[in-house]
């Protein structure tokens, strides 16, 4: 029976990283370089750094005009003008020329009167040193211009070089190996075939290491061979500062990370207390050290963040500015585990002067949810979680100012929120969009509690037969509220394409595999709607409590994902070249408080779909109308 390495224990975050990093800062030498100045920006001093020569080298004239000598300006006014003479008076300078003896002062050229080419005429007399930058008046030789330990700014590059500086002395970047392992894993570029990954990881970790002042040095993917991982973990440790090993790293069979590590040197720690990231391996080897990442890519990132990055600043000799944490009200409810520190990605928008945020997808293959995130909420090992509506700190990915102008959208899904998400800072520079695709009611239930600028909704009311209104006016009784109008939207069954088990209609599902939308989705709704009119009851459909988020990831189920069909629109089946049976056209619509619509960057929002550049896009996507785009109606 092959061998697993089992968590028998998981230690928490922080004493993890104060036992590693005091384990690798004993046993690490940090290497300094010296570096031509004009190639040292984001690099960091390794000592203070101490002017050569004064700046300016030489008392300099401050101002075009003329040079004098003080005392022989004395008396001089507007009823007594004073007149001078070129070479017995005066010199004529230009800004930065010397002002050498006799001279002691400048008077500027706009304060001139001339008389002809030699002589001029003064209606002021000056002190002594006017308009005149002493010797050493910005540097003086011998002074610090940088303290040790200081990431050097371009600002910080012209006075250097301006204090006669030509080479600096700071931390040597670090050798980060990288080495990928894994024998599913190939490298981009490779068409992949069935049961193999792309390794996207690598490049991660090279773009990270790069950020934080590092440099990366990529082995080629090694297969699970401990001998070829082991020689591998050699070379790497004789050759960089820093090792990472991505993958291996959990308690599969072969896994084999730890038991290469522990033959080679020292593991500190295997497991640690945090969600997502747990399996990751700390160890020292011939005094370097060397991280088992993980394969998951958002685990991977959160451990490369915890516990890689501090590694690296260490060698560098710096400390990156810690992410800004704010204050922020949850929109959903989040249930942890007391066993971790969980790491939740968010979405972060301002609404009603207060940041709320809206959890992504928690799973730690999500890499998605990185690329979509503004913040993580980060739940501590202590806590269970918490509920919708209550405050939580949350770390910003993206600037605050940059939040402020987000419209906040939590509802239904659809690709036109891919396209003004895309399109907004193309036509209002500033402006973004925040999606979260929840389904239509969970996003009028967001609406309602102030959570969202607009929520995205398609929910049809079989009475009226109307889609959205009657939705509006029961969930906000007591409340002025409007639609903008969206898209009309082709809605029907996606199918393999050939649809090679013969679908008509709702009426075929059962028998077949189905994979559904979310609970309160307005496409859930619809389907409901026409199985009651069939007479087909849910639990006859196999699938049926198969939930994807969006109609792009339900059209990627029956593309690869062992699905027969399901509901979604017409732009998402022509997208993953489906089959289509079209059922219905509906109205996808954009919920909102009256008192919003003013709002300027909501006012953007609907500029932006009355758009040409808009309306093109879709009319490509197929599928959609657009002729009442940007109509409000008020509720």
């Amino acid at each position: 029976m092959e061998k697993r390495n089992l968590y028998l224990h998981t230690t928490p975050v922080e004493e993890a990283k104060e036992r590693y990093y005091r384990a690798v800062k004993e046993c690490i030498s940090i290497r300094t370089e010296e570096i031509p100045v004009d190639r040292s920006l984001g690099r960091v001093t390794a000592e203070a750094v101490y002017a050569r020569l004064c700046s300016p080298l030489f008392n300099a004239s401050a101002m075009d005009g003329i040079a004098v000598e003080a005392k022989k300006t004395r008396g001089a006014s507007e009823e007594h003008p004073l007149v001078l003479r070129r070479g017995e008076d005066f010199q004529v300078v230009d800004t930065g020329d010397p002002i050498r003896e006799p001279y002691d002062a400048v008077i500027m050229a706009e304060d001139l009167l001339e008389i002809d080419e030699d002589t001029v005429q003064i209606m002021a007399a000056v002190a002594p040193w006017n308009h005149i930058r002493p010797i050493g008046e910005d540097i003086v030789a011998g002074e610090m211009l940088l303290p040790g330990h200081h990431r050097i700014r371009p600002v910080d590059i012209g006075v250097l070089l301006g204090g006669g500086i030509l080479q600096v002395r700071v931390h040597a970047s670090p050798s980060v190996g990288i080495i990928p392992t894994g024998t599913e894993m190939i490298p981009p570029g490779q068409e992949p075939e069935d049961g193999q990954i792309i390794d996207s990881n690598s490049g991660m970790f090279a773009a990270l290491v790069q950020q934080y002042g590092g440099e990366p040095d990529r082995f080629p993917i090694i297969h699970d061979d401990y001998e070829k991982i082991r020689e591998t973990v050699k070379e790497a440790v004789s050759r960089d500062d820093l090792v990472i090993v991505n993958a291996g790293s959990s308690a599969g069979t072969e896994d084999y990370t730890v038991h290469v590590l522990r033959e080679l040197g020292e593991v500190l720690i295997h497991g640690v207390a945090i969600k997502p990231g747990k399996p990751v391996i700390l160890a020292i080897v011939d005094h370097k050290p060397v991280i088992g990442l993980p394969g998951y890519p958002v685990s991977a990132y959160i451990d490369f963040e915890t516990f890689v990055k501090p590694v690296i600043e260490l060698f560098t000799g710096s400390s990156l500015k810690a992410r800004p944490l704010e204050q922020a009200v949850i929109s959903k409810r989040l249930v942890s585990s007391l066993k971790h520190k969980e790491y939740v990605r968010v979405k972060v928008g301002e609404v009603n002067g207060r940041l709320v945020a809206s959890p992504l997808a928690r799973g730690a293959a999500a890499a998605t949810s990185l690329v979509k995130a503004d913040g993580v909420c980060i739940i501590d090992q202590n806590l269970e979680g918490y509920e919708a509506g209550e405050q939580v700190q949350v770390e910003l990915w993206r600037p605050k100012d940059e939040i402020r102008h987000t419209i906040v959208s939590v509802g239904s899904h659809d690709l036109i929120m891919d396209f003004l998400a895309d399109l907004l800072p193309d036509l209002f520079p500033g402006v973004h969009l925040s999606s979260t695709h929840v389904g239509s009611m969970a996003g009028l239930m967001a609406l309602k509690r102030g959570e969202a600028h607009i929520a995205p909704t398609h929910l049809l009311d079989e009475e009226t037969g109307v889609y959205n209104i009657a939705y509006l006016k029961r969930i906000f009784p007591d409340r002025e509220m409007a639609l903008i109008k969206g898209v009309s939207r082709i809605q029907g069954l996606m199918v393999k394409k050939g649809n090679p088990k013969g679908i008509r209609g709702v009426e075929d599902l059962p028998g077949c595999r189905y994979a559904n939308r979310q609970r309160g989705a307005g496409t859930r709704v619809l389907l409901d709607h026409l199985l009651k009119q069939a007479g087909i009851r849910p639990e006859q459909i196999e699938g049926y409590e198969l939930e994807a988020a969006t109609h792009m990831a339900a059209a990627a189920l029956v593309k690869d994902g062992g699905v027969d069909a399901a509901m979604g629109i017409y732009a998402a089946a022509k997208a993953m070249d489906l089959s289509f049976i079209e059922v219905g056209e509906e109205e996808y619509d954009f919920a909102i408080e009256r008192k919003n619509l003013e709002l300027p960057f909501i006012q953007d929002f609907i500029q932006a779909l009355q758009s040409e550049q808009f309306k093109s896009r879709v009319k490509e996507a197929g599928g959609y109308g657009t002729e009442n785009a940007g109509k409000i109606i008020l509720i």
